[in-house]
């Protein structure tokens, strides 16, 4: 009989796939925490960093009066070049990291460990998020300083506040792939150049209306000079191109992951799914109804009453593009202040305040306004505060004595109009020396020179210019009774600056009868 008895021996049950991916990732992440601290000691990304936060500080901090009612069209794409240093120093900094065992000589010993080669390339990718989020903070708190303004106008864009932090995310992403696909300490530096040039050329495409332009992950938003426009003016696809970078990291991310051997069926899905993001982004910035935003554009430029709403304040009603409604209140106060000094039938004339923009094939230009030559329209733009106060109220006083804004194409050389126009802005102003000198273009309160107003300017001549200093040393409320007394002949074309001066009690200038060249 056989006694010998057949021992079942039950296999030992294998890990739980779940369980040892689980394992896996929190090795990733600790390998991620760990790359992140060891760029947090590189001093490229530390001096950088220091500057980035320095000139956003700096830039808050040295504000003028017309900061004082930020555009927040405009403020959030302020954010997208300021980080630009910090996303190289974090790009070479990236490669450099991804690079330390090759450069050690120690790449042969990480063949024994259990961590895939490309889970260490996902660990370098993944270190580079919180430096995308510190970019996020410092532009949330640039962007936030500024709504937070009981000034602040309109409406940012989170896909415009988005392309800063993406640029430092793909900065670090492109670092580690670079790093895998051409392993040298000096390809950094050899394209970081080329790689600025393309970004700078396409974006710069971008701004002058072509669709290839948006492209570009990086956008350099240029300073033109010109005043803000209403947000619908735009034409901007902020959300299609955060969408379409955010799928353009991932893209190289998923690149980076195969080059170094992760060819599992995850990876190959995310790269997938990240080339699908990325073609619907760019396929969403491109614009779909081009001669709709210029017949907008048009619209508001030429006839903007058919786009704006209008409030009436007093006797004077103010329209405006929605995004300004809320600066209505300031217009009217300068409006108030200047009747207040008026006599006649100026004090009492109803007048339509109505903001422009001055939009050709692009917008946001540095251009001049025409003056309205409908009676009784004061022009206004989209920019307040600051020096753009006493030029509104230029404007506006010009409107008040010359019946439209046509009086300053007119010749005044040897005219009391404009000795009465900068009465008006000045007698009621806290600080009129110091406002005369700044709405000067020359930045002076001696001989002749242009004062600036929100369309064509008012020319002052030399004795005109005396005139109007000697008004600022009698005391105030001898002058304004004057003026107001003698309010037909003050705003008569026929009424020359001598005898302005006399109607006003100061002494004319020898040079007064004469018109300077």
């Amino acid at each position: 009989m056989n006694t010998a008895t057949a021992t079942h021996t039950e296999p030992a049950p294998e890990l739980a796939e779940p369980a040892r991916g689980g394992h896996q990732a929190r090795a990733v992440l600790a390998l991620a925490r760990f790359e992140a601290r060891e760029l947090l000691l590189q001093v490229p990304i530390l001096l950088t960093f220091a500057l980035y936060v320095g000139y956003v500080a700096l830039r808050l901090m040295g504000q003028d009066g017309m900061d004082d009612y930020p555009v927040l069209n405009t403020v959030d794409r302020r954010t997208q070049a300021e980080p630009l240093l910090f996303a190289i120093a974090v790009f070479i900094c990236c490669n450099a990291a991804a690079l330390r065992s090759r450069k050690n000589g120690t790449a042969q010993q990480f063949d024994v460990l259990a961590m895939e080669p490309w889970r260490r390339t996902l660990a370098h990718a993944l270190s580079v998020i919180p430096y995308a989020a510190l970019t996020a903070l410092v532009v949330a708190a640039e962007f936030g300083r500024e709504a937070l303004k009981p000034g602040a106008v309109g409406r940012g864009s989170v896909g415009e506040l988005a392309v800063g932090p993406l640029t430092v995310l793909l900065a670090g992403i492109m670092g580690v792939l670079l790093a895998r696909l051409l392993p040298s300490s000096f390809m950094p530096i050899l394209v970081t150049i080329p790689l600025y040039l393309i970004f700078a050329v396409a974006s710069a495409a971008g701004d002058g209306g072509k669709w290839e332009g948006w492209l570009s992950p990086v956008l350099f938003v240029a300073e033109t000079g010109g005043d803000p426009v209403p947000t619908d003016l735009l034409g901007r696809p902020a959300a299609w191109h955060a969408l379409y970078v955010t799928g353009l990291c991932a893209v190289l991310a998923c690149v980076a992951l195969l080059r170094s051997g992760g060819r599992t069926r995850a990876v190959k899905a995310a790269a997938v799914l990240a080339l699908a993001v990325t073609a619907v982004g760019a396929v969403g910035q491109f614009p779909r109804d081009a001669r709709a935003l210029d017949a907008t554009r048009r619209t508001a430029a030429e006839a903007p009453e058919k786009v704006q709403s209008c409030a009436r304040h007093g006797r004077s009603t103010y329209c405006s593009f929605a995004e300004w409604s809320g600066v209505r209140s300031h217009w009217a106060e300068v409006v108030d202040r200047l009747r207040s000094a008026a006599g006649g039938t100026a004090a009492q004339a109803p007048l339509t305040i109505r903001q422009r923009v001055p939009v050709g094939d692009e917008v946001e230009v540095d251009s001049a306004l025409d003056p309205s030559s409908i009676p009784g329209e004061v022009t206004v733009g989209t920019r307040w505060g600051g020096n753009r106060v006493p030029e509104f109220a230029v404007g506006a006083a010009v409107v008040l004595v010359g019946g439209s804004e046509d009086m300053t194409t007119q010749e005044t050389c040897d005219d009391a109009r404009p000795v009465t126009v900068m009465w008006l802005v000045l007698s009621t102003d806290p600080t009129p020396v110091e406002t005369f000198r700044n709405v000067r273009l020359d930045d002076s309160v001696s001989g002749s020179g242009q004062v600036l107003a929100p369309t064509n300017g008012l020319s002052l001549t030399g004795p005109q210019t005396t005139v109007i200093r000697e008004l600022l040393e009698r005391p105030r409320a001898e002058m304004t009774a004057r003026v107001k007394a003698h309010w037909a002949e003050l705003t008569s074309a026929s009424t020359t600056t001598a005898q302005a001066a006399k109607l006003l009690g100061v002494k004319a200038p020898e040079e007064a009868e004469k018109c300077e060249e």
